[in-house]
């Protein structure tokens, strides 16, 4: 059979769709990713159910696929993920084309449905669907914080961490088939551990997977800022290939609205966290998101978070408007910003950060650093330093000096910057 799997949400969905094509493919079935609107005899939609814009996504992508099937132009339809596992009912209720909903946890029954036999010996393998130099790692599954904004532990459940054998495996798999950056993720990097021996083991996997021949770069994303383990801050420091660069979302400044989102942690805890990182790791790129019209946010609560952000300077940083969640703390009472002022405060921290970036885009004019190449496109070869990560950050426009291969490491030398991208010419032509 043809199967269709399409990804919507996050990176954590990604890998959770790579496995399943890998089941698949292991059964003999010829499958494919996000081909939207392509005709097949088995489509699954990997849905996101946290935040409003997300949730539309996915709604209208089960709307595209059960009329596509009502048009004999696709099979069987099946929906899996977060949007599921929330809503299973509900949607069961309103889509009944849908020939079968499951949840997060769901993979081997989904595997069944459709026909085929789940081979629990697959667990650590995968088929990768970015391009082959570059791969995500998902180290951990759910939450055990209390964010009152956030409908994740509801979905996905607590930590729960793998083990650093079953991760060291699964990288050394990703390796054998050309990975050289390894990406690690999870709902909370923080915690990694502590579910299993009472510690965080952040720092003891970061070792184990440094140890690992072939891999060149490892970058974290979604560190939780409370209880963050320093040490890492010396391992990143010390070895080369851990990438001077953290994804710790902040989301707020303000110690009232802190408070009330239940992050545990003041802005002084956060300014002494943020300073020690940069005092510990030269030249690191630290990226945050933010979350603005949270309820009650009064004017100068916004503005104390823009100042703050005016100050410190983070090298990249997303902004969410709020959006009301069901089955939240702050979802159960009222959501007193509107739409509209949500939206304007939003823009005006991207026009700070806009500003941001260029100012520090243009501080690496003349310098050189060594990037690793993406794709090939018209006029450029696209890349990246160690200080961006694939989609969500900067990227380097490499003028055709010389041949270049995807995959590959190389000297630029940064001749020119704009807000979100740097040009530079090769310096080097010795590739890695």
């Amino acid at each position: 059979m043809k199967i269709n799997i399409i990804t919507l949400g996050c990176s954590k969905n990604l890998v959770d769709s790579e496995y399943l094509l890998r089941q698949f493919r292991f059964n003999g079935h010829e499958v494919f990713h996000d081909e939207h609107g392509m005709e097949a005899e088995v489509v699954i939609l990997n849905t996101c159910g946290f935040i409003l814009d997300a949730k539309q996504e996915s709604i209208d992508s089960i709307l595209f696929y059960t009329d596509l099937k009502q048009q004999n132009k696709a099979g069987r339809v099946y929906v899996m993920g977060c949007l599921s596992e929330r809503y299973r009912k509900d949607l069961a209720r309103e889509f009944p084309e849908v020939d079968g909903f499951f949840g997060v946890w769901d993979h081997a029954k989904i595997v069944r449905a459709v026909g085929a036999d789940y081979h629990p010996e697959l667990t650590n393998d995968r088929l990768i669907t970015t391009p082959d130099h570059y791969a995500y790692l998902k180290i951990s599954e759910g939450c055990n914080r209390s964010c009152s904004f956030c409908a994740i532990p509801g979905i996905r459940g607590g930590q729960q961490s793998r083990s650093v054998p079953d991760l060291v495996e699964e990288a050394g798999n990703l390796t054998d088939r050309g990975v050289k950056e390894l990406i690690l993720i999870a709902q909370d990097l923080t915690n990694y551990g502590i579910d299993i021996t009472g510690k965080k083991e952040l720092p003891g996997l970061l070792k184990k997977l440094n140890g690992i021949g072939g891999i060149e770069w490892i970058r974290m994303h979604y560190a939780y800022p409370t209880g963050f383990p320093e040490e890492v801050f010396r391992i990143m420091a010390a070895e080369p290939k851990i990438c001077n660069y953290l994804d710790i979302p902040i989301q707020h400044v303000s110690d009232r609205i802190l408070r009330s989102m239940k992050r545990g942690h003041t802005r002084k805890h956060l300014e002494t966290l943020l300073s020690n990182l940069r005092n510990s790791v030269e030249d690191v790129a630290i990226r945050t998101t933010v979350l603005v019209g949270y309820p009650g946010e009064t004017e100068a609560e916004f503005n104390e978070l823009y100042g703050f952000i005016s100050d410190f300077r983070f090298d990249r940083l997303g902004v969410f408007p709020y959006s009301h969640e069901d089955d939240t703390p702050a979802g159960r009472g009222e959501d007193t910003v509107s739409k509209s002022l949500k939206q304007e405060r939003a823009e005006q921290i991207m026009e700070l950060q806009q500003q941001i970036s260029l100012e520090k885009n243009q501080e690496k004019q003349g310098r050189e650093y060594r990037v690793i190449v993406d794709r090939e496109e018209a006029e450029y070869y696209i890349g990246r330093t160690e200080h961006d990560s694939p989609e969500v950050d900067n990227e380097v426009l490499i003028r055709k000096s010389s041949l270049l291969t995807p995959g590959s490491f190389v000297n630029v030398n940064i001749t020119d910057a704009g807000e979100f991208d740097l040009f530079g010419e090769v310096s080097d032509q010795q590739v890695g």
